[in-house]
């Protein structure tokens, strides 16, 4: 038999037993395609948000490193203002769950902290560069974050797909063709012991035939080495019934 297969013993359970386990690979096989298919699709739709996203956080970055240049200009150096008056994060990342075909993938969202918007900075001169640098911080922050949590979940459905990847490709390339192997290899062999055992069986109803002809003909010889008539055949006796009355007569009886 070509090909690599289990070493088993060919019986009718090992048989059914093979044929299960090669049905039980199969839906396997097409669970796990069906969940590659599923992930590669997730992934190609991250992979385009994941570029859209560097390139909006890159025009983001521009226009703040711009803004930032306008406020030192309106109003000098504020950055010491700015570090005596956070107390506390303006913002905070929330993070989250997503189940994608049985993968977790984390996700992140920002939450802005009302209270600590630095609404004395730039109050002299330079106010409104201030607001509109803290608007585009802003905003770059939130970019960041969101770039963030696409390029996880890009980096986790990367390998979740190379390993499913490497399990359909060994399932449909090594687990079914030698589970195939093996079944066809227990169904030669027990069409082998049936002719086998079909052969034996004749062998021996022929040898059982030769015996009694052999016992036949030696009674045969006995009778006649001996004087005796052979023995004749009985032949059944058929009663052939009254036929026609009518056409008998009785004995005379006298009384």
């Amino acid at each position: 038999m070509s090909g690599p297969r289990e070493a088993i013993f060919p019986t009718r359970m090992a048989l059914t037993n093979t044929k299960l386990r090669l049905k039980g690979a199969q839906t396997g096989h097409s669970l796990l395609a069906k969940k590659r298919d599923a992930l590669t699709t997730r992934f190609r739709a991250i992979l385009r948000k994941v570029d859209d996203a560097k390139r909006k956080m890159g025009r983001v970055m521009q226009l703040a490193s711009f803004s930032l240049a306008e406020v030192t200009y309106a109003t000098g150096d504020i950055s010491y203002l700015v570090q005596e008056q956070a107390k506390t994060a303006s913002f905070r990342v929330k993070a989250a769950q997503e189940n994608v075909s049985g993968v977790v993938l984390p996700t992140f969202e920002v939450d802005r902290v009302p209270g600590s918007d630095f609404n004395l900075t730039g109050l002299g001169r330079g106010g409104q560069q201030v607001i509109k640098a803290k608007e585009v911080y802003a905003k770059a922050l939130e970019t960041l974050v969101e770039l963030a949590s696409l390029q996880t979940a890009f980096m986790i459905l990367d390998e979740v797909i190379r390993a499913t990847n490497r399990r359909v490709n060994a399932i449909e390339h090594v687990v079914i063709p030698r589970l195939e192997n093996t079944i066809k290899f227990i169904i030669s062999e027990l069409d082998e012991m049936d002719r086998e055992e079909f052969y034996r069986l004749k062998k021996v109803q022929g040898k059982k035939k030769r015996d009694a002809d052999a016992a036949e003909a030696l009674k045969k010889k006995l009778a006649l080495e001996s004087g005796e008539p052979a023995p004749a055949p009985i032949m059944e006796q058929v009663d052939e019934g009254p036929g026609d009355l009518l056409a008998t007569k009785d004995q005379d009886v006298i009384f």
